[in-house]
């Protein structure tokens, strides 16, 4: 029997944010700040919960009537398939929810900084120590639930997976060093190589001059990635993807990498990081990366100071949709030179350094991946 959550407490850390109900008169979720929050803490975010006192209402059209912040702490994907199969042995599914009611089954568990109390009963089950000699045998137990195998033990998997977005299987790991990693797995329609070949284009990505978080192949096939939402001593940090920020849903794919552009400038106020996410634009179309949605891009907050988080989630990817990008750039799915270079002078970078930065990717491109699309 899922519980009937009706109010939520919204924390960060141990620090109480605010408080997260349901409006009885539209069913849309309300949120309050906590008054000692707004009096020393920050804006969860600038673009829909701006720091101050009174209610907010969450659009009705949007994410079932929640906010994106809020959203962005569920796991898609790989998370929500594998929590809805839990659900339904319950006699329940993911749809018959109501916002409160998942956040609630997240509670503590969930990527980034908040967490949510009360927690949904039988849902706060601690995530278990993973050892490297078990990774074949999740690889081999998400296999036969991404199959539809009645007899995997898909609870096994979720609490494993630490609410991680992405839709292919993964788990949380903690190194010797005391750092936080997730481990990813091969999905049913991946090939053997899918590990080594995300190794192989991050790589690429670093070398290109982008930040990339510490990444590891385990056991020679399965990528692992050092989360970048929590500290080596288990300080969390507050990630919000672009898609949250920007308040739209990632499968629509109706951001433009203009948009990520500007937000990036707003959000840093620094020139540098605007020109890392152009680098990262430009990494995309050269690569052929066109899962390129607006999930995998983030920014971090601490003490209120937005910047533009590590780069994650870069690998060949040519089908996209339809075969364009999912992030258009001036709604073109399949951009050019001329239209790269109106993005990039476009938010001030000079058209001269845009060009270098083509260059230096392209050239590192081509001497590391076997396939590129060449701009210049």
């Amino acid at each position: 029997m899922i519980a009937n959550i009706k109010k939520i407490k919204v924390l960060f850390s141990e620090e109480t944010v605010g408080i997260l109900q349901t409006d009885p008169a539209s069913g849309v979720c309300v949120f309050e700040y906590d008054k000692e929050w707004i009096a020393n803490g920050f804006s969860l975010s600038p673009t829909e919960l701006p720091l101050q006192s009174g209610l907010f209402f969450a659009d009705k059209g949007l994410f079932d009537g929640n906010f994106a912040v809020f959203e962005n702490s569920l796991p898609d994907g790989y998370g929500l398939y594998l929590l809805d199969r839990m659900l339904r042995r319950q006699n329940s599914s993911l749809k018959e929810l109501t916002p409160l009611q998942r956040l609630s089954i997240i509670g503590t568990a969930g990527m980034g900084a908040l967490s949510y109390l009360p927690m949904m009963p039988g849902f706060d089950k601690q995530n278990e120590v993973v050892d490297l000699t078990r990774l074949d045998s999740i690889q081999d137990e998400a296999i036969k639930v991404l199959s539809e195998k009645e007899s995997g033990d898909e609870s096994y998997l979720y609490y494993n997976s630490a609410n991680s977005g992405g839709a292919r299987p993964k788990t949380a790991m903690r190194s010797r060093d005391g750092s936080h990693w997730i481990v990813k797995f091969r999905h049913v329609y991946d090939p053997e190589d899918i590990g080594e070949n995300e190794f192989l284009y991050m790589t690429t990505a670093r070398e290109c001059g982008i930040t990339i978080p510490r990444i590891g192949l385990v056991n020679g096939k399965y990528f692992a990635i050092e989360r970048f939402d929590i500290t080596p001593d288990d300080k969390r940090r507050h990630v919000l993807t672009a898609a949250a920020l920007l308040k739209t849903d990632f499968r629509r794919q109706d951001v433009d990498y203009t948009n990520l552009l500007a937000l990036t400038g707003y959000l840093t106020q620094d020139p540098a990081q605007v020109e890392e996410m152009f680098r990262r634009m430009v990494m995309n179309l050269v690569s052929i990366n066109k899962d390129d949605h607006a999930n995998n891009f983030s920014f971090i907050c601490e003490a209120g100071k937005w910047s533009l988080a590590p780069a994650y989630d870069l690998t060949y990817s040519p089908k996209g949709s339809n075969g364009e990008h999912a992030t258009s750039l001036f709604y073109d799915g399949n951009p050019g030179l001329e239209l790269v270079l109106k993005a990039g002078t476009g938010i001030r970078i000079p058209k001269a350094r845009c060009l270098e930065i083509i260059q230096q990717v392209e050239n590192v491109c081509l001497n590391r991946l076997p396939v590129i699309q060449k701009l210049m």
